[in-house]
Order: structure tokens, then sequence, then C-alpha cells
């Protein structure tokens, strides 16, 4: 099988992910399960490296040599663009490419609640988007930016590693800065974006401590700024960020973040009863009891406060979860296996 064919099977197939690792079968994920097109037989180092280096240019080539990875996007024709990362492992190279679908579908096609439009209404602000790699941050995101792209006439300017979603100016000027291509790291790329006079920016990830908090700048700046974090609920989220500050400057932060983000929404990727998968998400805005509870250090009593807010559209995964659950679009063992709060989704499932 050739690099072209595995890539042709995932996307006819509505993959998500490919695995080519020495040692292991070559491997497609396909509605968040692993699958063996290719049978049982394990990849050798030969096969699997004849699998991965024709995608790459030699400099490339050169860059994984030297720095043992690389992640790197790649367009397989008019057919698809792939999202993949190469790294060493037992002395042999392995990837693992994530399909980035063409089209971007909207919030409808996504099935998302209706208040994700509104993220594409703010003015300036921070909303993060938060969960593990994999999960659809990133197809959220690109629909509510495209949301923005269709409607208003705004500079958006998004700093990935690796680009992902290419979006195709309607109404709005779109700049799309790659990483290692288009500038040398995440940090000057946030710096210069303060002089590129955008409106909205997306970081493509809030990695370290600078990043972090250039994108708090940017916010607090009159940006419009949506980004991701590996985190899970939304107080975990407000911990994260307070946390990688020195223990001197963590007041100051609380009181920036209370001013600067308007939500955090936390999704996971569900199976579906009937195959298939679609988002469960978490949602917190910033409302004025939740700006005094990060400012006053009592984030522990975030989820009370989402909890008894759904009339502003604040949901608990759990909610969302029940939500699915009666509409028969979920299992309640995969409900329960999915949540963050199982005794919490217990007691709304009323047993």
């Amino acid at each position: 099988m050739q690099i072209q064919d595995l890539l042709q099977f995932t996307i006819d197939n509505q993959g998500s992910d490919i695995h080519l690792v020495a040692g292991s079968p070559l491997s497609v994920r396909i509605n968040g399960v692993l699958s063996f097109p290719a049978g049982p037989q394990v990849l050798n180092k030969e096969q699997a490296e004849a699998l991965i280096f024709p995608i790459l240019s030699s400099e490339q080539k050169e860059r994984l040599e030297s720095e043992k990875e690389i992640d790197l996007a790649y367009q397989f024709g008019d057919k698809g663009r792939f999202r993949v990362n190469i790294y060493r492992q037992m002395e042999s190279f392995a990837a693992a490419f994530r399909l980035i679908p063409d089209i971007i579908r909207s919030v409808d096609e996504l099935g998302l609640p209706k208040i994700f439009h509104s993220f594409s209404r703010y003015n300036q602000g921070l909303v993060l988007f938060t969960g593990p790699t994999g999960e659809g941050k990133s197809t959220s995101l690109a629909a509510i930016i495209d949301e923005i792209n269709q409607s208003e006439s705004r500079h958006i300017l998004t700093i990935e590693d690796p680009v992902e979603f290419v979006y195709k100016s309607a109404k709005s000027v779109i700049s799309q800065r790659e990483v290692g291509k288009d500038t040398k790291a995440w940090q000057a790329a946030l710096r210069s974006a303060l002089r590129s006079d955008p409106d909205v920016v997306l970081v493509g990830e809030m990695r370290d401590f600078e990043t972090i908090s250039l994108t708090l700048t940017l916010a607090e700046t009159g940006h419009l700024v949506f980004a991701t974090l590996h985190t899970n609920t939304a107080s975990q989220t407000i911990d994260r960020i307070v946390d990688v500050f020195p223990s001197h400057q963590q007041a100051q932060v609380r009181q920036q973040l209370s001013t600067v983000l308007n939500a955090v929404i936390s999704q996971r990727l569900i199976p579906k009863i009937h195959g298939g998968r679609i988002a469960a998400v978490e949602i917190m805005l910033n409302t004025p009891a939740v700006a005094n509870l990060i400012r006053e250090k009592k984030v522990f009593q975030i989820d009370g406060v989402i909890q008894t807010s759904s009339g502003s559209g604040m949901m608990l995964m759990e909610n969302h979860l029940l939500d699915l659950l009666n509409q028969k679009v979920i299992s309640k063992e995969t409900a329960l296996s999915r949540s963050f709060r199982p005794n919490e989704l217990i007691r709304l499932m009323g047993n």
C-alpha cells in the first residue's frame, strides 16, 4: 500500500487519524476506534519510513534528521489536507496523520449549541476551547472563524503549527501564519500580531508561559482572540493559566483574566448510537459572578455557577450529555464513560 492509497482510504471511510509505527500494524482511526486496513501484520522500520518520507521536501527531511521530530501540513491534491506529526521512536521514524476536511462546516451543520453563534459576534476579549487532542476543537473554531469571515469585514490573523483549515476570504481579509514556515516562533508571531492591525486572532495553542502571557495581552489590547488549551473543565482552565505565572504575578493575572475572558468551552467528541461522533460541550461564560470568583481565587465554585446559569447559555458537560441521551443520540453507557462528573450525571438521570 502506498501513502496515497492510505490517505484515500481514510477520506473514503471518514477516518480521522492514521498511525504509522514500526512494530505495530498500520492503523486508521474511524469513529474514534482504531482499525487495521492492511491486516494484523506489523510494519517494519523500512516499511514505515517508505510510507512517511515521500510526503517530505528536502528541507523537511533535513529538519527531521536534525530535530528528530517535525509538524507539517500535507495537501493531498484537491481531496483533503492532513496535519502530520513525524517523530523518532525506537530508532525509527513514526507518524500520525490527522485529516482536516477541505470544507468548513457551519455551527449548525456540526450540531453545536446555538450559543456558539454569539462567539463570532464578540468585538474583543478571549474565547478558549479546551480538551485533549482529537476532540474537534479545531473544527468548532473553524466554524466560528468562517462565520466571522462570511458576515463581517474584519482582518482575521491565524497563528498555527501547522496551519490546519485554510479559509477563503469572503467579507474578511485573512492572514494565516505557520510557525516554522512563515515565522520562526510562536512568541515572535504573537508580538508581530500587535503590529499587524488584526481584529480577530486565532492562536493555535497556548502552550507555555510566554505564549499565554502574549495571548492575554492581545485580548487586553482590544482584539478578539480565540485559543486552545489542553485542559478539561472551565475551572481547571483558569487554574492552568494562573499557575504558569510566578506567584507574585498571579493576583494580577486573575484580575486580567476576569476582565478579558469571554468564554471557556470544553469539548469532547462522543460516539453516536448509529455511528459517527457528535460534539458534547461544557460552556462557561464570564458573567459578573464568574469574574468575581476568578478575582477572589474561588475558582472551585465556578461549577455551581454554571449549573445554576443555564438561562444565560451556560451548561455543564453533564447537562449536554443528558440532552443527547434524551434525544437517543448517544447511549447511557457512553454518556457515563465520557462524563466529567459521573455522579452528577446519575443524579440528573434520576437514578
